[in-house]
């Protein structure tokens, strides 16, 4: 039950003054549907409103005056505006005004009234003028006009003072909440109460009052940070009292590493020993294996495969495409069947008999690994002993899919795997509900990729190039960038590169792109995978991990519209093989000193992780990486940028109060069950939830 306390912010805003029929869908766009969600709404600047005399105006600033009324003019055509001409002891001003109000203007401000008057000021040459005071009062109401406004976000038919107003209201509702912060952290960090923080946050006495490090915003971002932290400290603490059967590392396993050609790094080491130990544990393992494009991941998951084969039950390794799911089968099988382990791939593709055939391997137990797509939680697919469930890229697939292959064992272990490095210190924000493994070295005998940065000047010398490098056999990506928001527009510049390369190059050039079906987009891949295609043009959708050892070339176009992160994945699809690689980023002049910085560090390490603290500070929050694809949360006061230290505090924070008081029953327990339902965090960590 919500506490009764809360209930005056969770009223829906139609409850708000002046919020109607009309207003309301609007105010919910712009907000959300209750009263909290109006309260959370963040002032974005301040308007500070210099009072003056019209001989002291300074053009496009927002100014204050007090002038009395000298005439009007009435528009001359349909599309004029109303003028009304103002006046003090130093100058004059007009005020124009477009609609159809004028008569109403003469009404309410008669000739020799006096006014205050305050908004934007323009020098249009020939006198000063204001197009729609925001404020014109009677001198005797001139505490309606603030000094200091905040200015809220707007919307088509809802400007930013009406929101104000809204928001004005809804602090008025926001009650006094117990503390729920520790004391002594209160008192070294010298933080407000939570209600002082909000009345703080909407009536800022400057710019610094909205800035990430005012006290009253690190008090609501920590508040927002703790409410998410301690619910994923909640969750990891309950499948932590979910038994599973317990599965013993197997000579199996050993076995098949013994066959590799190569040794397992000390990370991919530390992290197949994380695996064994929740294993052992006899809980259910939530784990995430991340690890950088190339850093091994797949195979310490065919060591856990193998180690659940040993023990006589099966795995399910889903992958968001055809592509990576054949790829990964491609890399398991053979050293799999060597050892008489049986895997097979399912995917969409399958149909009638084969497909048939294929899913009574699975019920009978015979096959005892499985790779596929979205194939894998299909109604029909049964299995014998689902234990594992391993899932590639787990941000790519909907809850309800993860939970329908997740249903098909008894307390099925969980391992995610990506390839995007998170910083650490975003790694609490979005995996504080899972154990995490990094592996964070490269497999000895990769060729590093050869970096570097050339103005668009010089595509006809790059295109030169490419047309030697592809008659010697080698084979480029050559990936378009975001032209505009508009898909069919990135689409036509991608068409008009591949054909001019088809007319420059003579070499079989391929495009795939965002709008092609799947099975047609995977044709093309596996065109370029088996070496029929000597160059591939596509727009950003090139898939995450596609092996294309033979491709050496990767040439960027307007690489500085490109995120850090996006341009490490991207260099990450060459240098796979044992031949040099080369990585081209093409940009036009000039770029900004954040793209220079961006371009430099890519030339100076392939370290992902590193890349990506870098990025995380060269974009200081917003959409850090791009990640928002990838779960980063949507918070409202946190910004993970400039509150990355109040980020590792709440965890600590979260993971001691659910240790000390995992009912929440203690006085400080009863108030962080409100500050929880005043987030709401658990109902959005339930919709995420793998499992």
């Amino acid at each position: 039950m919500r506490p009764e306390i809360l209930f005056p912010l969770f009223s829906p805003i139609s409850t708000l003054k002046g919020v109607g029929p009309r207003i309301a869908p609007l105010l919910q766009k712009l907000a959300g549907p209750i009263v909290r969600d109006v309260l959370f709404l963040k002032p974005h600047s301040v308007v500070r409103r210099t009072q003056a005399q019209i001989a002291q105006a300074l053009d496009g600033e927002v100014m204050t005056f007090q002038v009395t009324v000298e005439s009007f003019q009435r528009p001359r055509g349909g599309q004029q505006p109303w003028r009304m001409r103002v006046f003090d002891d130093t100058g004059f001003m007009t005020l124009v005004f477009f609609g159809s109000f004028g008569g109403q203007l003469e009404q309410r401000h008669p000739v020799n009234s006096r006014r205050i008057i305050s908004g934007k000021v323009e020098d249009q040459g020939y006198g000063w003028q204001m197009v729609h005071p925001d404020y014109m009062v009677a001198p005797d109401k001139a505490a309606e006009v603030p000094e200091l406004e905040p200015v809220y976000p707007a919307t088509a038919g809802l400007p930013a003072r009406t929101v104000r107003r809204f928001v004005v209201e809804a602090l008025a509702r926001a009650p006094e909440l117990p503390e729920w912060q520790d004391p002594a952290w209160l008192a070294r960090e010298g933080f407000p109460s939570w209600r002082e923080a909000m009345g703080r946050l909407h009536e800022p006495s400057s710019e610094a009052d909205l800035s990430p490090q005012a006290l009253h915003i690190k008090r609501l971002a920590y508040d927002e940070l703790l409410a998410q932290q301690l619910a994923m400290a909640q969750r990891k603490a309950e499948r932590r009292r979910l038994p599973a059967p317990t599965i013993a590392a197997s000579g199996l396993a050993e076995a098949i590493r013994a066959d590799l050609p190569f040794a397992f790094t000390g990370a991919q080491d530390r992290a197949l020993a994380d695996i064994r130990a929740d294993f052992a544990s006899g809980e259910r393992m939530s784990r995430l294996i991340q690890g950088d494009v190339g850093s091994g991941k797949t195979v310490v998951a065919m060591c856990a495969m193998a180690d659940v084969a040993g023990a006589g039950a099966q795995t399910a390794f889903m992958a968001p495409t055809e592509i990576l799911a054949r790829q990964h089968y491609e890399t398991i099988a053979a050293p799999l069947a060597a050892h008489g382990v049986e895997a097979m791939l399912l995917t969409g593709r399958d149909k009638g008999a084969a497909r048939r055939e294929k899913l009574a391997g699975l019920e009978s137990g015979k096959v005892e690994i499985v790779v596929g797509t979205h194939a894998l939680f299909q109604d029909d697919v049964v299995f014998h002993r689902l234990q594992l469930a391993v899932i590639d890229e787990q941000h790519r697939f909907g809850v309800a899919e993860r939970q329908r292959l997740l249903a098909k064992g008894e307390a099925v272990h969980v391992m995610a795997m990506s390839a995007t490095p998170i910083p650490r210190t975003l790694e609490l924000t979005l995996y504080g509900d899972l154990d995490v493994s990094r592996i964070d070295e490269k497999p000895p005998g990769r060729t590093p990729v050869v970096t570097r940065a050339s103005p668009m000047a010089r595509l006809p010398e790059v295109e030169a190039r490419l047309r030697e490098a592809t008659a010697a056999g080698a084979q480029a990506f050559w990936i378009c960038p975001l032209v505009s928001e508009s898909e069919l527009t990135d689409l036509a510049a991608a068409e008009t590169r591949a054909a001019e390369l088809k007319a420059r190059l003579g070499a079989s050039v391929g495009l795939v792109h965002g709008k092609m079906p799947p099975a047609a987009k995977d044709a093309v891949m596996a065109e370029f995978a088996e070496g029929r295609l000597s160059v591939l043009v596509a727009t950003t959708v090139v898939e995450v991990g596609v092996n294309v050892p033979n491709a050496t070339i990767m040439i960027i176009e307007q690489a500085e519209r490109f995120g850090l992160a996006q341009l490490h994945q991207l260099r990450g699809r060459v240098g796979r093989g044992r031949r040099e690689s080369s990585c081209v980023l093409l940009y036009d002049p000039p770029l900004s000193e954040i793209a220079q910085k961006r371009l430099d560090i890519l030339r100076r390490t392939d370290d992902g992780f590193q890349i990506a603290e870098t990025d995380l500070e060269l974009r200081g929050g917003g959409d850090p990486l791009g990640l928002r694809q990838s779960g980063l949360p949507a918070y409202v006061f946190a910004d993970p940028f400039a509150h990355r230290d109040l980020i590792a505090a709440a965890g600590d924070d979260a993971r001691l109060i659910v240790a000390r008081d995992p009912e929440l029953t203690s006085e400080r327990g009863k108030a962080l069950q409100i500050l929880q339902e005043l987030f709401d965090w658990k109902a959005g960590l339930a919709l995420k939830d793998a499992g």
